[in-house]
């Protein structure tokens, strides 16, 4: 992935998800695709049976050491986030990264009472991130009176590994 005004390389994004990933302790490979909104409606339509685009989908895997899973990013809603919170769009993909790995790691912003925006903010101090995804969300949906826009979404680990549509970092 390049970003025209920041020129950051695929070997950034490999670095920062490998510093995440040992962060939490997850072990195994870690498969990333970043792509259009389009797709990413797809994803959520066929996987989580919500027809409607989405920033960031988690895919873990089967418990067998050797893949964590897949993680999907709209490149589209990225971009937009990053203009509209005046950062890079690698920062931008970087948090996105952040909080799918968060997933891929078990946990649940939506049941958790708050235990993962804990350590996200934990983790995007440690990795030298602005503000992450769940502290945005739950600022915009207060400003909105309860509803949130873009959420990122955890697949259950019941589902199947989407390694063949996923690119390497």
């Amino acid at each position: 992935m390049i970003d025209p005004d920041h020129r950051a390389t695929n070997s950034q994004i490999k670095t920062f998800v490998r510093s995440a990933q040992r962060a939490l302790g997850i072990p195994g490979e870690i498969n990333v695709l970043i792509t259009s909104s389009r797709e990413m409606r797809r994803l959520n339509r066929d996987f989580r049976g919500k027809d409607e685009p989405t920033d960031v989908i988690s895919f873990p895997a089967a418990q067998n050491g050797k893949i964590a899973g897949d993680i999907a990013i709209s490149r589209d809603i990225a971009w937009q986030n990053a203009k509209s919170l005046g950062h890079p769009l690698t920062t931008e993909v970087k948090i996105l990264l952040l909080h799918g790995l968060l997933h891929l790691a078990g946990h649940d912003h939506e049941s958790d009472n708050g235990e993962m925006a804990a350590l996200e903010q934990k983790l995007r101090a440690r990795l030298k991130l602005p503000t992450g995804l769940i502290e945005r969300t739950t600022t915009n949906q207060r400003a909105r009176g309860g509803r949130t826009g873009q959420m990122s979404k955890r697949l259950n680990s019941s589902e199947p590994s989407r390694r063949s549509m996923v690119k390497k970092p």
